[in-house]
């Protein structure tokens, strides 16, 4: 099996294992599998977001099927996050790589912080 192919598999099971376990936080692991199959900063991220989805969409199922989403917070919250992607997407195509980089270690960090505290 080709070393990159196989980093990817299992990389791509953390994130959706992630994404489904804690509602999110996929992407942080997905940014660097992906620097690590060679992707640059801004292929990287904007590949993390398209694979993203698909797990999104399968914990989303799983979480509605269960009863676990309230429609009157999610259609506003899902509006909004559709707002930033779409705001966040054309940044990230602007951005500086080195920038890019440096917002998402600050970002992992705080959540991180956010997190013991």
């Amino acid at each position: 099996m080709d070393r990159h192919f196989a980093l990817s598999l299992f990389g791509g099971a953390a994130v959706g294992a992630a994404n489904g376990l804690f509602g999110g936080g996929g992407g942080m692991i997905a940014v660097p599998v992906l620097r690590k199959t060679g992707r640059g900063v801004a292929s990287a991220h904007a590949t993390a977001i398209a694979v993203i989805l698909p797990a999104s969409a399968a914990s989303a199922a799983v979480y509605l099927w269960s009863g676990l989403v309230p429609l009157s917070l999610l259609v506003p919250v899902a509006l909004g996050v559709f707002a930033g992607g779409l705001l966040g997407a054309k940044l990230l195509a602007r951005a500086p790589a080195g920038i890019v980089s440096l917002l998402f270690a600050g970002l992992m960090f705080a959540a991180g912080i956010r997190m013991i505290f």
